[in-house]
């Protein structure tokens, strides 16, 4: 068995790009950026930060691309996919994406509402993206705009008392 998975939590690193296919499906592509932190042998901190390109298909990728901006919060779950593709001067060309299976907004800045995120839960009754190098999903089993609906908190979690909770 081999596994595909991918989870990351980054701010996005400019705005979303929103474009569609022949189809009429949506596609959104970002980049997300996470850090890491260590100290090295001195005892100096440390840090490297890492892009993520993303690309989004459906519903997922309208709502990301309505609500998320540059400097934006993403907690993304996804899998890896390598495109290829010649350039203008024929040479063969290749990008590395997190395809996104689910997402959920991550922290908000001081004064903005909480927002909540997607999950598909209907793998098996619905076709993913395949591994195609121009996004092209005309395919018989695309039915990628049939994504279940998005459930939103609607509880406020800042008025939970702490001596409430059994654990």
């Amino acid at each position: 068995m081999y596994i595909n998975k991918v989870t990351i939590l980054g701010n996005l690193t400019r705005d979303p790009e929103m474009k569609s296919l022949p189809t009429g499906l949506k596609v959104v592509t970002f980049s997300l950026a996470t850090n890491r932190t260590w100290k090295d042998q001195q005892g100096m901190k440390k840090e490297s930060v890492e892009y993520h390109n993303v690309v989004a298909f459906g519903k997922p990728a309208e709502i990301i691309n309505q609500y998320s901006r540059k400097g934006s919060s993403l907690y993304v779950e996804g899998r890896l996919q390598t495109r290829s593709w010649d350039d203008t001067s024929g040479v063969k060309k290749y990008r590395t994406e997190i395809v996104l299976d689910n997402f959920q907004f991550g922290p908000k800045a001081q004064g903005q509402t909480s927002s909540g995120g997607y999950q598909n839960d209907s793998q098996n009754s619905q076709a993913k993206p395949e591994s195609k190098t121009d996004f092209d999903q005309t395919g018989p089993n695309n039915q990628t705009d049939q994504i279940d609906t998005i459930e939103y908190p609607t509880e406020d979690f800042e008025n939970i008392n702490i001596e409430d909770i059994p654990f």
